[in-house]
């Protein structure tokens, strides 16, 4: 059965980490995983990521951005999650058209509607089976950013404080206009208490 996942939340809520213990832990059941992320995911989608998140690239209008990660978003698809799906996997999407909604259409100011607009053309109305929401206190998670020095540090990470904060009033609205797939998730519990979550969050989806 092929499902696809996504996983979203404010910077350093910590889904990346929790989501590899979930993979491991349904491959051992015999499912077939395909962990990607957004930007980018394919060579092509890689290259725009570059684009929009070098942190030289300080003057890009926010509709620039909005539409660089549509395009990304639209490759990504096209090349890897549609097959994915198509060949029965479980697709992981570290972010997905949630992440635009929140940043662009809400923080940024370019309205949730319009920015759910561009990408529908994009998506082809294509929207996850499942959303996890890392929420997370932004203070908290740009600190766990900077406590980890492996962690690529972008352009979106040097935001304002006031920014980030409006990303997480931007995904908790759009939890409660999508609550049919979005499971909200107190990211600030330890790692294993999430992760379990999100595992028996997925096992129920699949019927097991």
């Amino acid at each position: 059965m092929s499902l696809f996942i996504t996983l979203e939340g404010p910077e350093g809520s910590g889904k990346t980490s929790a989501i590899k213990i979930v993979k491991d832990r349904l491959e051992s059941l015999g499912y077939q995983i395909e962990m990607t992320r957004e930007p980018g995911g394919t060579l092509i989608s890689e290259q725009i990521r570059e684009v929009i998140l070098d942190k030289k690239n300080t003057m890009m209008d926010p509709r620039t951005e909005a539409l660089l990660y549509a395009a990304s978003r639209r490759q990504h698809l096209v090349e890897k999650i549609w097959p994915s799906l198509k060949q029965g996997k479980i697709v992981f999407c570290d972010r997905y058209l949630d992440s635009s909604l929140a940043y662009q259409g809400y923080a940024r100011g370019l309205g949730i509607q319009e920015i759910l607009n561009v990408n529908n053309y994009a998506t082809e109305g294509t929207f996850p089976d499942i959303t996890f929401l890392f929420d997370i206190d932004p203070k908290i998670g740009l600190e766990r950013i900077n406590k980890n020095k492996d962690r690529e540090v972008n352009r979106l990470d040097e935001e304002k404080l006031s920014f980030h904060q409006k990303v997480r009033e931007g995904y908790l609205l759009l939890s409660k206009k999508f609550p049919d797939r979005y499971i909200v998730l107190d990211a600030s519990k330890p790692l294993e208490e999430v992760s379990s979550k999100v595992f028996e969050e997925i096992i129920k989806k699949l019927g097991r």
